[in-house]
Parts: C-alpha cells; sequence; structure tokens
C-alpha cells in the first residue's frame, strides 16, 4: 500500500449521474434514441448542393429598400 496514495474522489455530478443511471438502467439507450431523431440524419448531398446554388444573395442592410 502506498503512504502518499489519496482516497478516491468522485464530485457531486458524478455521484448523482451514477445514482441515475442505476436508478434508471434506460436512460442511455433513451437518450441515443433522442439523438438519432435529431441529429443522426443521413444527408442527400445533391439536395443541398442545390439548395446551396438556389440560395438568393442578401443586400448588406435588410431593411434597406431602393426608394431615394
Amino acid at each position: 500500500m502506498n503512504i502518499f496514495r489519496r482516497p478516491d474522489y468522485k464530485s457531486d455530478a458524478t455521484q448523482f449521474l451514477d445514482r441515475l443511471k442505476t436508478e434508471k438502467p434506460t436512460l442511455e439507450a433513451e437518450q441515443l434514441k433522442g439523438r438519432s431523431l435529431l441529429w443522426d440524419k443521413v444527408i442527400d448531398r445533391l439536395a443541398l448542393k442545390g439548395f446551396r446554388t438556389a440560395k438568393v444573395a442578401q443586400k448588406p442592410y435588410v431593411y434597406q429598400t431602393n426608394n431615394k
């Protein structure tokens, strides 16, 4: 045993997350399911290229009119 070894420390946040995961074991699966709904999407690169080329250039000052 090392006399300089410190006892294991766990922050309050880590303890909370550990307790939450033990109380609700399906939590990580639910998080992955929610992430897949919003973020894990297949990108149609051809459609994206079309959207970018069809974009209309915006004036430097949006509310400026051509009437003088």
